[in-house]
């Protein structure tokens, strides 16, 4: 395999809000196969190894966000990674110390979202849900209802705001997206997109956490009228729609949105969303909404609920009791006009579910819903699983500080170093009340703090190591 590398991108020296960043960013992350210092690596093969177009260095990269903090689902970038560093290697018997806890969050499997200075998090509060901030020493601030709460099966709200720019933005499980103050709570404006667009909710009510950039609010609408939309993120306006996606066969109609949230990657000059519809994964043009492909991922159950990982310049998307796991290359236009084209690569029956997959130094990380048990480490080049963990229990993953914090979801709370062939447990402890399997929300670090959530509770734990 060749190692190759690529330029370093300081916060702030493009033009826009937006920063692209590749597969980690700038940060050291210890290995004992590889070490990142100050550069990003990128794990290539050959086109001719095992007869498959392998994963080359192009110019695929994560657009993160340019609000500071932890602005959105699962970080700056939506990758799962966090650029903090001098954390503990190990912890203390019982976990890290707990500096403070919040209650009264309501029910709900959202992940917190920190920005200017707060913390915001969804609930449900009997029949409404609502979005709440909290100072970062865990006081309320404010609460503001979304609608309605989620009342069927697996009660609790499903979606992780997005802050930007002294906004706070969420969608409900119903397909109502609001904006509002970040500091009153006040509503500035909102839109039912399942109404407007034409849409059908899904089986277990929507769940996609809002994407939002300096101009615009991006959701996938799955309706009659479109499949994307972006509105204008101050005024909720229309910018644009794309075209709905033709289902045909038994289920012939227009395709819905899925359980799944979306990532913008900056390619071959474009900026592209790269989400899931209820049946695909698809690709599409941010700045005009225009489709450039489409790959089926049918699944017994129609769930999709993982989130697209970007791997190089590739994008790995799995779904639960369907197809294996695949990754898709993206292929540049070859003249002006032309679509974003898609090469698919390696497959391996590995899916997270909604608890995520990240990519670091080559790797992928994740754990295995339903087939299998455990957690797992795969080559991002080949597919090749390199070690799995079967005794660990399915969850959602963080990579910080060289380390996997893993939040498994009966309320284990588990740090992991990965190794050559396993991962070494570095601490462990269990999320005070948790009950059955369903802590969901995915873990957060910013500041040396990490942050969980089970329902009614939120956790701050101090993870800084000692200076």
């Amino acid at each position: 395999m060749d190692l190759l590398t690529t330029r370093q991108i300081p916060p702030g020296a493009l033009d826009g809000q937006e920063e692209p960043h590749n597969v980690r960013g700038m940060r050291s992350v210890k290995f004992p196969f590889l070490t990142l210092a100050g550069a990003v690596l990128l794990i290539g093969v050959s086109a001719g190894s095992s007869g498959q177009a392998g994963l080359r260095a192009a110019g695929a990269e994560l657009v993160a966000s340019a609000e500071p903090g932890w602005p959105q689902f699962r970080g700056p970038r939506r990758d799962g990674v966090s650029d903090e560093h001098g954390l503990l290697g190990a912890w203390p018997e019982g976990g890290p110390r707990l500096l403070w806890k919040a209650e009264g969050l309501g029910k709900g499997f959202s992940s917190p979202v920190i920005a200017g200075g707060r913390l915001f998090i969804t609930g449900d509060f009997g029949e409404e849900v609502r979005v709440l901030a909290f100072d970062l020493e865990g006081k309320p601030l404010w609460s503001t209802r979304n609608g309605d709460a989620w009342l069927n099966q697996y009660q609790g709200a499903r979606a992780s705001v997005a802050a930007r720019g002294g906004r706070v933005f969420h969608q409900n499980a119903h397909g109502r997206v609001v904006c509002l103050d970040a500091g009153t709570g006040a509503e500035q404006w909102a839109v039912d997109l399942l109404k407007r667009y034409g849409g059908e909710n899904i089986t277990w009510g929507l769940s996609e956490c809002l994407l939002v950039d300096d101009r615009a609010v991006y959701a996938t609408a799955g309706g009659r009228d479109a499949l994307l939309v972006a509105l204008d993120r101050l005024t909720g306006k229309e910018l644009w729609r794309s075209d709905p996606l033709p289902v045909a066969g038994a289920e012939a109609g227009v395709d819905n949105a899925s359980y799944a949230s979306p990532i913008l990657v900056r390619f071959a000059g474009r900026r592209l969303l790269i989400g899931a519809s209820l049946r695909n994964l698809f690709c599409a043009d941010a700045d005009t909404g225009k489709l450039q492909w489409t790959r089926p991922r049918p699944t017994a159950y129609s769930v999709l609920a993982m989130m697209p990982v970007l791997v190089g310049d590739a994008v790995f998307m799995s779904a639960p009791h369907g197809p294996p796991g695949r990754l898709h290359r993206l292929i540049a236009p070859r003249a002006a006009g032309e679509p974003v084209g898609v090469e698919d690569l390696w497959t391996n029956p590995f899916d997270p579910c909604q608890g995520g997959v990240v990519h670091v130094a080559g790797r992928l990380y994740g754990a295995y819903y339903p087939a299998r048990r455990g957690w797992a480490a795969l080559d991002a080049a080949t597919g090749q699983t390199l070690f799995e963990a079967p005794e660990l229990i399915k969850g959602a993953p963080l990579f910080a500080d060289g380390r996997l914090y893993a939040l498994s979801e009966d309320g284990t709370m588990l740090l992991l170093e990965p190794m050559d062939s396993k991962f070494e447990t570095r601490g462990r402890f269990r999320v005070p009340n948790t009950r059955g399997r369903d802590a969901w929300a995915h873990p957060v670090i910013l500041d040396g703090r990490l942050y969980l959530r089970y329902h009614e509770t939120l956790y701050c734990h101090d993870v800084r190591s000692a200076k």
